[in-house]
Parts: C-alpha cells; sequence; structure tokens
C-alpha cells in the first residue's frame, strides 16, 4: 500500500487549492480515506474522510469549504479547499485503513494503517 499526496502550496486567504492522495496497492472500494493535518506544536487532526465512496466527514471548521470526492478509475481521492483560512495552514496527510462498512467513519489518526508523506499548505492573510 502506498499513497502520494501532492498538490500543497502557498496561497492567499480566500484562496483555493486541491490536494490528490494517489493509492496503489489497494482499490477505494474496499478501503476508507482520511485527510489529516498537522500544524506546528499542535496533534494531527483529522479533516475529512470518506469510507468506501459512501460516508463521509468533515470536521466542523471545514464544513461548506472543503469536499473529499474520489475518481474511482485513478484511484486518487482529492480534497477541494476553498475560502483558505491562515488557521489551514499545516502539513496535509492522506492515510488509508481497509473498512467492511461503508456506514462508519473513522477519524482518529490512530485508526489508520497507512499513511502517506505528508503535503505543505499555507495561507497567507
Amino acid at each position: 500500500v502506498q499513497l502520494v499526496e501532492s498538490g500543497g502550496g502557498l496561497v492567499q486567504a480566500g484562496g483555493s487549492l486541491t490536494l490528490s492522495c494517489a493509492a496503489s496497492g489497494f482499490t477505494m472500494d474496499s478501503y476508507g480515506i482520511g485527510w489529516f493535518r498537522q500544524a506546528p506544536g499542535k496533534q494531527r487532526e483529522g479533516v475529512s474522510c470518506n469510507i468506501r465512496g459512501g460516508s463521509t466527514y468533515y470536521r466542523d471548521d471545514v464544513k461548506g469549504r472543503f469536499t473529499i470526492s474520489i475518481d474511482n478509475a485513478k484511484n486518487t481521492v482529492y480534497l477541494q479547499m476553498d475560502s483558505l483560512k491562515p488557521e489551514d495552514t499545516a502539513v496535509y496527510y492522506c492515510a488509508a485503513k481497509r473498512a467492511d462498512s461503508l456506514y462508519n467513519v473513522y477519524v482518529g489518526a490512530n485508526e489508520y494503517d497507512y499513511w502517506g508523506q505528508g503535503t505543505q499548505v499555507t495561507v497567507s492573510s
């Protein structure tokens, strides 16, 4: 299992970025994918997840601004981030876990088995 994130960068507040997480070694219809972020000096926190193309989750402070989506043909998960704020600045990671049901959500970092290397998102004010 391998996860490779891309798409991070520097953007002004109010701007948009789309993060990609390209997966290999498994298919999305059997796994849950989570997006996490970690700012300097803070714990890693769950941002969004999509479980086998079914259930989704967003943390409260990104609802309405972030959208998770899956391209099964490319085995890639995207996180579209709009209306970005300086407090969104962090290293963003995607993670995967095998999921037996598409009706559960997994929001804790310790629930995921595989991790990408992370991509830096910096939002300037």
